[in-house]
Order: C-alpha cells, then sequence, then structure tokens
C-alpha cells in the first residue's frame, strides 16, 4: 500500500480536533466525504475511538493511501473506503446509516455546484439532531479574511474559474435550505473556518 501525505493535514488537525472531540463525545458514525489521503480519517478516528469513520472520496485511485494510513495506526474503526461523488443524488449511505458528516477542504476546490450538492445530500442522508462539519477557508462579507486567502482564491481560480472560495453567508444559506441550521463558526489557523450545522 502507497501512503500519500498531504503536508496541510499535519498543520490543521489538531485544531480539528479539538472542535470534533468537543461536539463529539459519545459514539456516532461518520461519513468523510473527500477524503483525500486518508490522514484526516486515520488521525481523528484514531484520538477519537468513540467514532466509526466511514471514508469516502469521488475516484478509487486514492484508496490504497487512506487504507494505508489506516492500517499503520493499526485502527479497527475505519472500514474500507467507497466511492462518493457528492453531485450524485445517491451516495453509498443511507438515511440512518451515519450521525456526522466532516469534510474539509472540498467546495472551494471544485465547482460551486458540489458545494450545493453537498448540502443536498447532507440534507437527505442526516436524521434530526445530525451534524456537519465543514473546513476550509470562506470569505467574510464578501469579501477575505487574510491577503494570503485572496491570493489563494486567484490561484484557484486561475486554475479552473469554477473554483474559488466561497462565501459564508451563502454557504449558510444554502445549507438551511436543506433543513441544515448554522450553529457554529470555528476560526483556526492559517485563516480558515471549520462551521457545524446540526440537522432540523
Amino acid at each position: 500500500m502507497s501512503k500519500r501525505d498531504a503536508p496541510a493535514t499535519q498543520r490543521n488537525r489538531e485544531p480539528i480536533l479539538e472542535v470534533l472531540a468537543r461536539w463529539l463525545t459519545t459514539p456516532a458514525r461518520v461519513l468523510e466525504i473527500a477524503s483525500g489521503t486518508g490522514q484526516h480519517a486515520a488521525f481523528f478516528a484514531a484520538s477519537l475511538p468513540n467514532l466509526s469513520w466511514q471514508p469516502s472520496d469521488q475516484s478509487p485511485d486514492g484508496f490504497d493511501s487512506i487504507e494505508a494510513w489506516s492500517a499503520e495506526a493499526g485502527l479497527t474503526n475505519v472500514a474500507p473506503p467507497v466511492v462518493l461523488d457528492a453531485e450524485k443524488d445517491s451516495w453509498p449511505v443511507n438515511r440512518g446509516e451515519i450521525d456526522v458528516i466532516f469534510n474539509a477542504n472540498m467546495i472551494h476546490i471544485s465547482p460551486w455546484t458540489v458545494g450545493l450538492s453537498l448540502f443536498a445530500g447532507a440534507g437527505r442522508t442526516l436524521e434530526p439532531g445530525g451534524l456537519l462539519f465543514l473546513y476550509g477557508p470562506f470569505k467574510v462579507g464578501g469579501a477575505h479574511t487574510a491577503p494570503s486567502n485572496a491570493d489563494f482564491d486567484q490561484s484557484l481560480k486561475s486554475r479552473d474559474p469554477s473554483w474559488g472560495i466561497r462565501d459564508l453567508e451563502e454557504v449558510i444559506s444554502v445549507a438551511a435550505t436543506h433543513d441544515l441550521a448554522h450553529v457554529e463558526t470555528n476560526d483556526l489557523p492559517a485563516n480558515n473556518k471549520l462551521l457545524v450545522f446540526r440537522r432540523r
């Protein structure tokens, strides 16, 4: 198995964990959308053994890395990854099978239609009281929160005009249309935020 390394996950995992640990104090089933290298899955599942973690990604190309990180840590609470395309109307999990959805660094590195589909899918899949955690950079009031975020946004748009840092207020508004109530915004290092939504 070949592990891939995303250095940013090493930098942001501890601050994210602090928020997750505060909210997820009892056994819960977590679906991670866009698990990438699998480093978040392995770290959070090891740190919070009360969680059952289901990794996923749009393509199986990275599944070896996800499985390698979990195997190295000897984890029994991480399931084999599944293919999940957020834009599909059908996800490989059914309503009532998960309690929490976690997604990091996806909606700005994809067309906005993917973000819209993420909220629609979360609204379909989570039972009332279920939680959605959404991590990444956001604009506030239509403005970037730091020059580095503005530069990053331009870099994203140069790679694909449909990519870009999303506006916090629009994200919250769209989530609400799918019965996902915004309950908390956490300011994290490197001008990122971790948003918490609860299914109504």
